[in-house]
């Protein structure tokens, strides 16, 4: 199917559109939110340039794709909870929060669909995001190690990165213009699928990440740390990935359920600015038989 609304110009080999002609401000018709939709599904992320919107107008984008999360251990803007300000002073000698090959709070049950994040203000050189598709790290696997997984649940927790006993090395580092909160409730354990179903394409995808995912169900988390390392470490080979650089008025939409980013922190002595808004998903599962409707890991 053509697009008769938007361009849709890709940036990667595997992942990634930038998209164009459409001005995030304005009202969108039926017939360009379906498109846009649709370049979201098929790229897994999209982006937008030279858009110059407010917060009522990101909420109003992100509203067309579901309801809105507030992140439980870094505040929002006090007028608007919804919207996360990721901001990194120029003085600020900390490697950033969103460093680090990860998917965004997988210790929910229910992890985000997807975040869209704003840049306000961004560096002259440096501060890109990547971006990996875990369609195709599952897909690159072995037949042998799939029939492993597709069976496996992984524990997810933000204990290490958010909890009031962590020893600190996970955590996000401190800096002048974020608050964020540690607490003994970061410690609360999840469990989803290893690999997860996307209701909208039918396809599996890999769902573990170095942040979150602490062992497998059943395994401790020496016995887990092999397989994990390996999973972690496949999934971001570079023909899996896109990398974006930010301009100001840039705007990157990824889906979480399918995807891993990575915040590059190479920009010492510059300011970045972006807002986030993240979209609330649904329960991962993976589906059995080729059609056959999934349930959630217990």
């Amino acid at each position: 199917m053509t697009y008769q609304k938007i361009k849709v110009e890709a940036l990667g080999g595997t992942i990634g559109a930038e998209i164009h002609g459409v001005d995030l401000s304005r009202t969108l018709d039926n017939q360009t939110f379906s498109e846009i939709r649709r370049a979201f599904d098929e790229n897994i992320v999209i982006f937008f340039r030279d858009q110059n919107i407010t917060p009522e107008q990101h909420l109003a984008f992100g509203a067309k794709f579901g309801d809105f999360d507030i992140h439980p251990f870094a505040a929002g803007l006090p007028e608007h909870p919804e919207i996360l300000p990721v901001i990194r002073e120029a003085d600020d000698n900390v490697r950033g929060f969103g460093n680090g090959w990860h998917s965004d709070v997988t210790f929910y049950e229910r992890p985000p669909l997807g975040s869209i994040l704003y840049a306000l203000e961004s560096p002259a050189h440096g501060g890109d995001t990547m971006f990996a598709n875990m369609y195709q790290a599952y897909d690159a696997l072995s037949d042998g190690l799939k029939e492993t997984l597709d069976g496996m649940t992984a524990i997810h927790s933000a204990g290490d990165t958010y909890g009031a006993k962590s020893d600190g090395a996970g955590r996000p580092a401190r800096n002048k213009s974020m608050n964020i909160r540690y607490g003994d409730d970061a410690e609360a354990e999840m469990e989803h699928p290893v690999i997860r179903t996307i209701p909208e394409t039918g396809r599996k995808a890999l769902f573990v990440n170095r942040t979150y995912t602490k062992n497998f169900k059943g395994w401790t988390r020496e016995e887990s740390r092999p397989l994990l390392e390996y999973l972690w470490n496949h999934a971001i080979k570079p023909e899996f990935t896109c990398r974006f650089r930010w301009r100001r008025g840039s705007i990157a939409f990824w889906d979480n359920r399918c995807t891993l980013h990575n915040a590059i922190a190479d920009y010492n002595g510059q300011r970045r600015e972006m807002h986030r808004v993240t979209i609330i998903g649904e329960r991962p599962y993976m589906a059995r038989g080729d059609n056959a409707p999934g349930v959630a890991a217990a």
